[in-house]
């Protein structure tokens, strides 16, 4: 048998198995499976990515429960955009859109309070990536993403869209600003 010319005998499966092969197999092996029971490990222990439930929805719909939101909840405006700060009560539900090139509202949420953040898309495919806490999810037209989120430190984090959506996808960021109870 050579390099070059196939083996005299087609029926590769019952060729010997060669240590250096067998080695590398095993190592394969234990590495998949590993890796397998890593994942519902981390998907249990870890905080990047969160459980989630998605729901269909329209983006006139979407639009409707979040300007009721921002109607009911606006504190004040800010940015040159004149964008409305919303501060929803604790336990909430809370409405953040996606649409070209920004997140409508900005938020403003209380430090250890749990919260229902409702995330669509009104025009394109958006990605949601909450900094520093690192929380990542694709953001959808037609779907609205629920995440149950609790703020565990004060202070401002940044919404940064993580999928290219056009021309100012670079200008697309959002705020939300985590106070302390009862300020």
């Amino acid at each position: 048998m050579s390099a070059i010319q196939p083996p005299a005998e087609i029926v590769w499966w019952k060729q010997p198995l060669d240590r250096v092969e067998g080695t590398w197999i095993a190592i394969a092996l234990v590495w998949s499976l590993f890796m397998f029971f890593m994942m519902p490990f981390w998907h249990v222990y870890g905080k990047q990515n969160l459980s989630s439930e998605a729901y269909r929805t329209t983006p006139q719909a979407y639009l409707a429960k979040t300007q009721a939101m921002v109607d009911q909840y606006t504190v004040r405006k800010e940015t040159d955009l004149n964008l409305p700060v919303v501060r929803p009560p604790p336990g909430s539900d809370v409405y953040l859109a996606g649409r070209l090139w920004q997140w409508y509202p900005l938020l403003e949420l209380e430090k250890g309070q749990t919260y229902r953040l409702h995330i669509s898309s009104l025009d394109w495919q958006h990605g949601f990536s909450l900094q520093p806490v690192n929380i990542n999810t694709q953001i959808l037209p037609g779907y609205e993403m629920v995440l149950t989120i609790t703020p565990d430190t004060s202070g401002e984090q940044t919404i940064i869209c993580n999928e290219f959506c056009g021309l100012g996808h670079h200008n697309m960021v959002g705020k939300i600003y985590v106070t302390e109870g009862g300020q």
